[in-house]
């Protein structure tokens, strides 16, 4: 997988396609009730809630649910305390993994985190022993009907830092701080993203050519990305593509 790993971006396309709608909506409507927390229920000066609010409507979360949830970070309605708690670990082959989560039982959460660690091959790792090997990028995905030219001026133009082609989608990168400049920018530019969020990209990337391998590296990043507290999971590895449509069919 490239800097936004193959496996990131087949994340975005089975999230697309996801059945389990629901399990999706739950998740998102967690970041904002906890954006909504931490900082406020105003959008204009809360940055972590205003990118957790458009995440959730670009999913297509209904307007009054996304509100209510804002209501309940704020107070104004009872809702469950939730904490952000960080995993690191290794799946098989050395790959770094970082896993991004919500919890109202931390305890719980790193119990049920180690056993599918285990389960698949890998290990928990201390806090610190993978997060140096990622750095938060502001990433945009857009549909390769926009000609990469096109793209790439009006992107450096709003202040982004990179065009680059990831498969199925042109991705823009900037810094996560620049993240709704350039959004805002690039949309009234006539240029509207897939998707765009503040993530965490690998500096440095672990080949697993082996398909034995490599399926069980993306038979763990699933099983993490399916539990219910995890927000977001994010690997080092390199997959080759023959691999990957592989394990997709």
């Amino acid at each position: 997988m490239s800097g936004h790993s193959k496996w990131a971006t087949t994340k975005h396309k089975k999230g697309a396609k996801d059945a389990a709608r629901a399990k999706s909506f739950a998740k998102l409507i967690r970041q904002v009730e906890v954006a909504a927390r931490e900082g406020g229920g105003d959008l204009a000066s809360n940055a972590s809630l205003r990118t957790m609010y458009q995440k959730a409507r670009d999913a297509s979360v209904p307007l009054d649910t996304i509100e209510r949830a804002v209501k309940r970070g704020t107070g104004e309605l009872e809702g469950v305390r939730y904490e952000s708690v960080t995993y690191e670990g290794y799946g098989v082959g050395g790959v770094a993994v970082i896993v991004e989560t919500l919890t109202d039982n931390r305890n719980r959460t790193g119990a049920e985190m180690r056993n599918i660690f285990k389960s698949s091959g890998g290990s928990m790792a201390e806090p610190g022993a993978v997060s140096w090997q990622f750095e938060r990028r502001g990433i945009m995905l857009f549909d390769k009907d926009i000609a990469e030219d096109t793209l790439l001026e009006a992107a450096l133009e709003a202040g982004a830092d990179d065009v680059s082609d990831v498969g199925e989608h042109w991705k823009v990168t900037c810094a996560p701080s620049d993240l709704h400049a350039v959004r805002d920018a690039l949309e009234a530019a006539g240029f509207t993203p897939s998707s765009a969020e503040a993530s965490l990209e690998p500096t440095q990337m672990v080949e697993v050519g082996d398909a034995d391998e490599a399926k069980k590296v993306l038979r763990l990043l699933d099983a993490i990305d399916d539990h219910d507290d995890v927000q977001d999971v994010h690997a080092n590895c390199d997959i080759p593509d023959e691999i990957l449509a592989s394990y997709e069919g």
